[in-house]
């Protein structure tokens, strides 16, 4: 099979959560840049439009808003994109949040969202979209889902988030756990455990340690966009299809250390 073939993501249907910044823009737009037709969801109404107006510039986009965390909120994503669409190819639950605080002041509301977004909200909605990642999908020709956790959910992070570590590493694990029931209904779900990238999360982080982030990597940078874009392609493309219940660092070996 060339290269061209094995690659080959035109014509694919994915939803990307959190799609409109930071790691999920990244993916969008490598995606959308390679025909496929995406959609993107996060809270802000506003900003989700405006993303995906601009990536429809260079392909098809379409934007529906929606809080993930909430059941209110996933229903109607849920009911909104089945009145377009009759199946889906790709899902990419990349939608999160992170809080930070010291233990002795850290509090349960912030703890809470953490875990509704990162995981409760992840797992509801890839439940709620099977039955259109299963049509069409086959054995040979896999739907896939693509879960965004983090290099804090494969070692302990030096800073005080508590519930964030935690929740990815459920993430990584819940990856598993789906893979081993999903992948008899022709659906694979692996993750990516980014390291450093630009987004609104890491912003404080890198404006003040950037050089200590990229020297205690072994490549001595953090993450460009066409480092995410790369692997979410692989992920959904016929490359992929035999790829099953694995998490992925994207890190430049940051884990390592």
């Amino acid at each position: 099979m060339k290269i061209s073939e094995l690659f080959d993501v035109k014509g694919k249907i994915a939803i990307i959560t959190g799609g409109s910044r930071g790691i999920g823009l990244m993916i969008a737009r490598g995606y959308v840049e390679n025909g496929m037709k995406v959609y993107i969801t996060s809270r802000k109404a506003a900003v989700c439009d405006a993303v995906a107006a601009e990536l429809s510039k260079i392909g098809e986009c379409i934007s529906i808003p929606g809080d993930m965390s909430t059941d209110e909120g996933r229903k109607a994503f849920v009911e909104a994109f089945k009145s377009r669409e009759d199946n889906l190819d790709i899902l990419v639950n990349n939608a999160g949040a992170a809080w930070g605080q010291p233990f002795d002041q850290y509090g349960g509301d912030g703890y809470d969202k953490v875990m509704n977004i990162n995981v409760r909200g992840l797992f509801f909605l890839t439940r709620d979209l099977m039955p259109l990642l299963e049509n069409g999908a086959s054995k040979s020709n896999p739907a896939r889902v693509i879960n965004i956790g983090s290099i804090d959910g494969l070692r302990v992070s030096k800073m005080e988030n508590f519930a964030y570590g935690p929740s990815k590493a459920a993430v990584h694990h819940m990856t598993k756990e789906l893979a081993m029931h999903l992948g008899k209904r022709g659906v694979t779900v692996n993750a990516v455990a980014p390291g450093p990238f630009e987004s609104k999360m890491t912003a404080a982080v890198l404006e003040h340690f950037k050089a200590q982030v990229e020297a205690s990597c072994p490549l001595s940078r953090i993450g460009k966009p066409e480092d995410m874009a790369g692997i979410a392609l692989f992920l959904a493309s016929p490359c992929a299809s035999y790829l099953n219940g694995t998490v992925i660092p994207v890190d430049g070996g940051i884990h390592l250390a």
